[in-house]
């Protein structure tokens, strides 16, 4: 795993061995997905929520680029601690990592971001939830995009305020934009 671009364009991190609800983001697929957003998003002024952090590489890659304000939700506390010690080494401190489950947060959070990004496990039941709770939560600012990373299986094409896809072979982002 590595940060692509920005600051610390280049740098390798090395998650933990033995991740069972974690499955980083793939580089190809990353790269793919912050192209996208570079032409699309002025990322030096998002203020930004990674939910299931899993290895963090989403957020890392968005302070590398210049991102002013990450929140990033984990609740396992290998990845958590992983986190934490990532951000501290690369001295990203204007990441705030909470340590919860996902659907509390979104339930209780009073805050509102500019772009949110959720890579769940695949194998996660509820998956299909988290479009409708984001908007129904009201968590992005106006022309705010949700991005929500799946497998061929989920279609979200017929959701609400859906836009577009990006496909990686196994890993689809689909995107959202809140009008």
């Amino acid at each position: 795993m590595r940060i692509i671009s920005g600051i610390h364009g280049g740098r390798r991190i090395s998650p933990p061995a033995n991740m069972p609800y974690t499955r980083p983001t793939t580089d190809i697929a990353k790269e793919g997905l912050f192209n996208v957003l570079q032409n699309n998003l002025e990322i030096d002024k998002l203020k930004t929520l990674d939910l299931f952090g899993g290895t963090g590489c989403i957020s890392y890659e968005l302070a590398s680029r210049g991102a002013p304000d990450l929140t990033i939700v984990e609740k396992d506390n290998k990845m958590f601690d992983f986190i934490k010690k990532t951000a501290a080494d690369l001295h990203f401190d204007n990441i705030k990592l909470l340590k919860m489950d996902v659907f509390k947060y979104i339930e209780t959070c009073s805050n509102t971001y500019d772009f949110i990004f959720a890579g769940p496990p695949y194998a996660l039941g509820t998956i299909d939830d988290l479009p409708k709770l984001i908007f129904e939560k009201a968590l992005l600012n106006k022309d705010g995009w949700f991005i929500l990373e799946h497998t061929p299986r989920n279609d979200y094409k017929k959701f609400p305020h859906y836009r577009t896809e990006r496909n990686y072979g196994s890993t689809i982002f689909s995107i959202f934009i809140q009008e």
